[in-house]
């Protein structure tokens, strides 16, 4: 189903994320050496982007879609994704990341975006009519207000390199 214009900020902001994740994976297994590096790229997403993304879900998205009975228990999955990855998060935060770790928090994050995307959004884009979904936009866009627009580049470490 075609992306709702209203939801596009939100799906923007979950192919940073999985770029993120897409880039962990292909250089896994991660060296011991360059774990600092990758840690930071995640803290740095995690000040810049994230923090707030997830705010401004369970703050607008969430209570929306738990208007709709069916969803209620996806949206409690959705929250208790988002305890997991904040720890994940505080962990890079702190450089007590392993590779495994590292491999592991890529592979949530990255399912817990598919499920929002291919669950949640989609869902809500049945259940919203147009006004609803404007509406729900508009709160949105002013919960991610404060979302840095800068292009976060990868470190020479974190980048893909050919054939990887």
């Amino acid at each position: 189903m075609l992306r709702d214009k209203n939801l596009i900020p939100l799906s923007h902001q979950h192919q940073h994320a999985l770029a993120l994740c897409v880039r962990i994976e292909r250089a896994s297994p991660i060296g011991n050496s360059d774990l600092a590096a990758w840690q930071g790229e995640i803290t740095q997403q995690f000040h810049n982007e994230v923090s707030i993304h997830l705010a401004a879900e369970e703050r607008v998205l969430f209570p929306a879609a738990r208007r709709f009975g069916g969803l209620v228990p996806l949206v409690e999955e959705l929250v208790a994704d988002h305890i997991e990855l904040r720890a994940s998060f505080a962990r890079a935060g702190v450089n007590e990341m392993s590779a495994a770790d590292l491999a592991a928090f890529a592979r949530s994050l990255s399912a817990h975006i598919r499920k929002e995307e291919r669950q949640l959004f989609e869902q809500l884009q049945e259940f919203m009519d147009t006004d609803e979904l404007a509406t729900l936009g508009k709160e949105l866009a002013d919960a991610l207000v404060d979302v840095g627009q800068a292009c976060q580049l990868p470190s020479e470490i974190t980048r893909l390199r050919p054939g990887k």
